[in-house]
């Protein structure tokens, strides 16, 4: 889901501080561990995809997808003062406290499951889904966290999101368009 509020965030932002503006102010992006971000996402894919070929890592997946949350929460501690970090923060440490009370996984209602792929939903049901997902039931803690809003046509893609994931998509919007937009004025004054 993070990739969608990078995607909406660049996408207004293109059109709000044009097409230069943009290209420039996304190349002087300079955050602290800036490099480590893209690091933990290919590190959550790698578990994600790995996860179903390996035993060992499928059995301990849940932990080290807290491990990667738990440095990525540093990350955007460190980054706090940037506008709109506190909202990622925020979000992430919604999606990571229901991960870590559920043993590692994000628990998935079968309401907003319903949206997603059959073979899916049958596996959340059968309880033979690798991956960080579980279907949630009884036993869940702190379900109204988990992937309980479903989102399908008219949006363009089919998937159960959580509030941590809106928030946090938030947050991402609103520091892309500070940033493109900060380029826009620059550009403006200099020009003028």
């Amino acid at each position: 889901m993070v990739f969608d509020g990078i995607l909406i965030g660049l996408i207004v932002g293109f059109i709000r501080a044009g097409f230069r503006n943009g290209l420039i102010a996304l190349s002087n992006v300079r955050i602290k561990g800036g490099l480590i971000f893209p690091i933990l996402l290919i590190l959550q894919f790698a578990i994600f995809y790995i996860q179903e070929r390996v035993s060992f890592i499928a059995d301990y997946s849940g932990y080290f997808f807290i491990v990667v949350y738990m440095t990525g929460l540093f990350l955007l501690w460190l980054n706090r003062s940037e506008q709109g970090f506190g909202f990622i923060f925020v979000g992430v440490v919604l999606n990571f406290l229901v991960m870590a009370v559920n043993g590692g996984r994000m628990p998935v209602s079968l309401e907003a499951a319903s949206v997603l792929e059959p073979f899916y939903l049958d596996m959340l049901k059968s309880g033979t889904a690798v991956t960080k997902h579980f279907l949630l039931d009884s036993s869940t803690r702190l379900p109204f966290l988990g992937d309980i809003i479903p989102l399908s046509s008219p949006y363009p893609r089919n998937q159960a999101i959580s509030v941590g994931d809106v928030i946090m998509n938030f947050g991402m919007f609103l520091y892309l368009q500070k940033i493109m937009l900060e380029q826009k004025i620059r550009t403006s004054l200099v020009e003028t």
